[in-house]
């Protein structure tokens, strides 16, 4: 059973903490300046009606601001380092091979992490994932049923969990 308190942490590689922080930081400061000179800029066109540059303007000031929200929950709720990880048992920072119920062929590896972890050379499944979130804390053999946004279920066996070494 997963600690509550371990829950809402995500676990960054010093690298990705370092990128996701250089990116806050950036829009946070330089990025919001800029794009207030470009709504000014385009508020001296006249009309705001109709005018494209101001709209487009604000629309990117809104979704920057909506990541810089994002960036700030993420690197504050984020620790730096190795998931505590046992081999054998499905945890983040695990490298996982699943196979689907009913599909003896199906057969899908890929790394539990944090969709931030993007620089991963294979798929990375989030652990706050439907099957993320199921096949958590399960070993090798045992079998775990998640349900699919359609609402169907859909049933795994856990077939190896490794740490994850990399590239």
């Amino acid at each position: 059973m997963v600690d509550s308190r371990e829950e809402n942490v995500t676990w960054l590689t010093q690298e990705a903490y370092d990128r996701l922080r250089a990116e806050f930081e950036h829009l946070s400061g330089p990025g919001r300046v800029d794009i207030a000179k470009k709504i000014e800029a385009a508020r001296e066109e006249g009309d705001l009606k109709e005018n494209g540059g101001y709209h487009a303007a604000k629309e990117e000031q809104g979704k920057m601001e909506g990541r810089i929200l994002q960036l700030r929950q993420l690197l504050d709720q984020a620790r730096v380092g190795e998931p505590p990880r046992a081999e054998g048992v499905v945890g983040p920072g695990m490298t996982v091979t699943i196979r689907f119920d009913g599909d003896d062929d199906d057969e899908v590896t890929f790394l539990l992490a944090s969709r931030e972890e993007s620089g991963a050379p294979i798929d990375v499944y989030s652990p706050r994932s439907p099957l993320g979130a199921a096949i958590n804390g399960k070993k090798i053999g045992e079998r775990a049923t998640y349900t699919l946004p359609n609402g169907r279920t859909n049933s795994v066996e856990i077939l190896e969990a490794v740490p994850y070494i990399g590239n």
